[in-house]
């Protein structure tokens, strides 16, 4: 008698996807009067730089895992063969010659059309195998954004900065925009077709994951982390990451999208300092003028008044810049609801 042979993880796998983009096509694609639904179409979009050592490698990766999906690279003006490596593989091949990521991923958002959109590395650090764990999840659960939350990223961020400034990064943003992400700078993570053209994108570097995630956040939108292994490179090829460089643009990033979408607290956290200066200042010659009615230190006086001017004023642009931020927020949340309408 033959033993029953054991089902297949990739199997299982697999029927659990297709399950979920069966459940998800009248909700994405079809649901006019008289058109029936159709499957979702997925593309796996691969922002590359000089990865022609893994890019090949990658996109079969992805083949393999996402069998239906169009798999996408984008060459940033790669010096190297990166762009026929990835042909050679099945990709089709597109081009953005500003360097940078955000440039990169702003374009891929507007040149590409699918309903489910895959974005991770072509430098092989991201396991394709759990790609249809995020597509499954976005599908079943209706979510705008899955987030394939690194790992091993402590052990395999190439560099002790790097693993630093993304703990730093990650305590920072849950602590200015309540959102609580494990890994707000994953590069691996699954799109809904509303989320990707509703993206206002305005950053050019690697602070692109940032503003996804504040993106997300600021509008209240449905979104998960599943944890995801994070590999080494492929040997011989370097990280276009640099630690200070890149740290000092995340950090001025995220002080913007603070001044952006919470003015009340930058403007505010401003007049506070500036404020509790004037404060301090002004304690001594007060003191002085309760005692003898002089005021000995003019200038220092006038300092004091138009350093409690200037408090104020901060004070009151951080309260009207709150109302218009607040109205921005809808008008996204408008544009937002449009793509989404767009689907019907």
């Amino acid at each position: 008698m033959l033993a029953a042979s054991s089902p297949n993880p990739r199997d299982a796998k697999h029927d659990a996807l297709a399950q979920a983009l069966a459940a998800a096509a009248p909700h994405m694609r079809g649901r006019l009067a008289g058109r029936p639904a159709a499957e979702p179409r997925i593309a796996v979009l691969l922002p590359c730089l000089n990865e022609e050592r893994s890019i090949g490698a990658v996109v079969r990766a992805f083949q393999a895992s996402l069998p239906q999906a169009r798999i996408v690279v984008f060459d940033n003006g790669s010096t190297d063969r990166t762009a026929q490596e990835a042909e050679a593989a099945g990709a089709d091949v597109m081009r953005e010659p500003r360097r940078g990521k955000g440039n990169v991923v702003r374009r891929m958002f507007a040149d590409v059309e699918a309903d489910i959109y895959v974005m991770a590395d072509g430098d092989g650090t991201y396991d394709a195998a759990y790609a249809p764990a995020l597509v499954e999840t976005l599908a079943r659960e209706r979510l705008d954004m899955v987030v394939g939350a690194r790992a091993g990223v402590a052990r395999n961020a190439h560099r002790a900065g790097h693993a630093f400034g993304n703990r730093l990064f990650n305590q920072l943003h849950r602590l200015l925009f309540k959102e609580g992400f494990a890994d707000v700078f994953s590069g691996y993570r699954a799109f809904s077709r509303r989320f990707v053209k509703s993206f206002p994108a305005t950053s050019d570097g690697f602070e692109i994951e940032t503003e996804l995630s504040v993106h997300a956040g600021l509008l209240r939108l449905p979104v998960r982390e599943i944890e995801t292994p994070y590999g080494p490179r492929a040997e011989g090829s370097a990280s276009k990451l640099r630690s200070v460089r890149d740290g000092l643009r995340i950090l001025k990033t995220i002080a913007l999208l603070v001044k952006e979408t919470r003015p009340l607290l930058f403007f505010g956290a401003l007049a506070g300092a500036i404020a509790a200066a004037s404060l301090a200042l002004a304690a001594p010659i007060v003191r002085e003028f309760a005692l003898t009615g002089l005021v000995p230190r003019l200038p220092t006086a006038v300092l004091c008044t138009g350093l409690a001017l200037m408090a104020t004023l901060l004070g009151a642009c951080g309260l009207i810049l709150d109302s218009v931020a607040r109205s921005r927020v809808e008008q996204k949340r408008m544009f937002y609801l449009a793509a989404a309408e767009r689907e019907r």
